[in-house]
């Protein structure tokens, strides 16, 4: 019988926890989830739809906000609860970075887009004008991750998927700043993928 020395045989068994937490490959960044603004006057839920980002307000601060800005007059009465704020976010490849556009219902401007995730409770956005005039923001994590939507399913081609009301069992109720009023909770909207604004485009 073989035998080894205690401070080999610990050499052996620390060599090969290193070596296995090594190999393990490196948990992707999830952008999906509830997230506070900046300015905490909204959360807005981050889904993946057919395979990209999209984000909507989730809830308000202030509720029975409209879409007042648009430059759709026939949007301009649409509630800005469950309204579309990061729109068809692709990934990048070999990176934690999401690609596509931002709404921003304060001037009606889409501006071109990237979401990157900051560690597992910090969001950063960014957005560009044409290519310059950037600026961007950090938003907080209050809930999520969010599991893939089951009409993703239906969308490439699977004959039946339970739809839930919900994308899913989301995190504890968010804890607001002080002060700050809860208006609705955030599973009212349910789905993000069956709003329709972002059905049309995601399907």
């Amino acid at each position: 019988m073989l035998h080894c020395p205690r401070a080999t045989l610990r050499t052996f068994i620390l060599f090969g926890i290193f070596a296995t937490t090594s190999a393990a490959p490196a948990l992707a960044a999830d952008p999906t989830g509830d997230w506070r603004v900046a300015d905490g006057v909204a959360h807005i839920r981050v889904a993946e739809c057919s395979g990209n980002m999209w984000g909507v307000v989730a809830w308000e601060q202030e509720p029975g906000g409209l879409d007042e800005h648009n430059p759709d007059v026939s949007k301009r009465s649409r509630p800005t609860l469950g309204m579309p704020i990061l729109i068809n976010m692709k990934k990048k490849a070999g990176v934690d970075q999401w690609e596509g556009q931002v709404y921003n219902a304060k001037d009606g401007k889409t501006y071109s887009s990237t979401i990157k995730p900051m560690g597992s409770d910090k969001l950063e956005i960014q957005g560009c004008v044409l290519g310059f005039l950037c600026g961007g923001e950090t938003w907080t994590r209050v809930a999520g991750p969010i599991p893939p939507s089951p009409v993703a399913s239906v969308a490439k081609g699977a004959k039946t998927a339970v739809v839930p009301k919900t994308t899913g069992a989301m995190a504890a109720p968010a804890k607001l700043p002080a002060g700050q009023k809860q208006a609705g909770t955030t599973a009212d909207i349910g789905d993000i993928c069956l709003i329709p604004d972002v059905a049309r485009f995601a399907h």
